[in-house]
């Protein structure tokens, strides 16, 4: 909203007004201004739902640090989506397909967590919002994503070509026609670019459609894991905003030099016209996870990021995290039903699941599960600042991948 305001003020000869011209001022203020929301208005939320009682449940009081956590204040949430949606409403350009794309998600999957939390709370049912309808969700705006991204003429990238010589890349050429394309950024490779069509030439003509549909079908799947990984991970007090921060500050860069003529040059990656504002949105990201660290819808909204700038395939390293929480559970599942076919009786992999939890419990505490380490409960602070540390190695290299190959 502020952005053709100061563009006037600047045209008038305004001090100061041309700051807004610059991404790095721009984000800067939706990170300050997201932070304050998150934290001074974050803090009357939580009295209020204190004094009327709207309380957490508590999935096992025998877990570690879980006893003192019941009672704590649930449907926190909308703090984060208004944290998110007021900064980038104010220092956005609101005409951006992509920001119109994100603040779509946000609303969307911020709409997911609250019925979730509404039903837990209002309805006394544990359980929340059903499973099935979770998932609709997620593939109604993963659809919506992935046709819109198709459609849209203003969907483009330019392409980043090398200038070999004697068998060595001397340069990288970004190309200056912008063009709809189903190329990605794909991590190691020297060629850093993958192209669904390309899985599709012996089609002929209609590779192009067939990568679009291919596309579609990645976006939906990214969103549906990436939205349940992150709700597998909450349960510890900053353990997914934490997390998400974190994957926040990876995406900020990731888009910021995707914006950046000179620097997808260097980096020799797809440039892609238009992508600067997502840097400011992801700005406002950091700041309300860093001002609350709380809450569950996350996930989606960093999958869609992803697709947009055209690095969902680097999710599995940055969002490791939740990955590995959504494969102990399946572990767990899986390993449950095969002892239990063979044996008659079932057995645990893990003492309990989502990983963070198998931390809770202490060794021997009468769970028939195969790993049984550590012995000792760990305390939920340290489990939570050694899954940041994880976090942090694994943004290192998801950063890194940009020139490792």
């Amino acid at each position: 909203m502020l952005v053709p305001l100061f563009r006037y003020l600047h045209e008038i000869g305004f001090p100061g007004a041309g700051l807004f011209h610059y991404i790095s001022f721009r984000s800067a203020m939706a990170f300050i201004v997201a932070l304050i929301i998150a934290t001074a208005i974050g803090k009357r939320i939580i009295l209020s739902l204190q004094k009327k009682q709207i309380g957490e449940t508590i999935r096992d009081l025998n877990l570690e640090g879980q006893m003192k956590k019941k009672g704590t204040p649930t449907m926190g949430g909308i703090i984060i989506i208004l944290a998110i949606l007021i900064p980038v409403l104010l220092f956005t350009k609101l005409d951006n397909i992509y920001i119109i794309l994100m603040l779509i998600s946000t609303i969307f999957l911020g709409g997911l967590g609250f019925a979730d939390d509404y039903i837990k709370v209002f309805k006394k049912d544990k359980e929340g919002l059903k499973g099935k309808f979770k998932i609709i969700g997620q593939i109604g705006i993963a659809l919506i994503v992935g046709i819109v991204l198709y459609l849209s003429p203003n969907v483009v990238i330019r392409e980043n070509v090398e200038i070999v010589k004697n068998e060595k890349v001397e340069n990288v050429h970004i190309n200056n026609n912008e063009v709809k394309s189903t190329k990605t950024t794909i991590p190691f490779f020297k060629n850093n670019n993958m192209d669904y069509a390309g899985l599709f030439d012996f089609l002929g003509p209609y590779k192009q459609t067939a990568g679009w549909i291919l596309f579609i079908l990645v976006t939906i799947f990214i969103v549906t894991a990436v939205s349940n990984g992150a709700n597998l991970t909450d349960g510890l007090d900053g353990l997914t905003t934490g997390s998400s921060a974190i994957i926040g500050v990876v995406l900020f860069i990731l888009a910021y030099v995707s914006s950046h003529l000179n620097y997808a040059s260097y980096l020799n990656i797809m440039y892609i016209p238009g992508s600067e504002e997502l840097a400011v949105y992801m700005a406002a990201f950091i700041g309300a996870t860093v001002g609350f660290l709380w809450y569950n819808s996350y996930g989606g909204v960093i999958a869609v990021f992803s697709v947009i700038i055209r690095k969902e395939l680097l999710i599995p390293i940055f969002c490791g995290i939740f990955l590995v929480e959504n494969l102990s559970v399946v572990l767990q599942v899986s390993y449950f039903k095969h002892t239990k076919r063979r044996n008659g009786t079932g057995k645990r992999l893990f003492k309990m699941s989502p990983l963070h939890h198998h931390f809770q419990k202490r060794g021997n505490s009468g769970i028939d599960a195969l790993i049984q380490w550590p012995l000792q409960a760990i305390p939920e602070s340290k489990i939570v600042i050694r899954f940041w540390i994880i976090g942090l190695i694994l943004a290192v290299i998801a950063i890194a991948t940009l020139k490792m190959r």
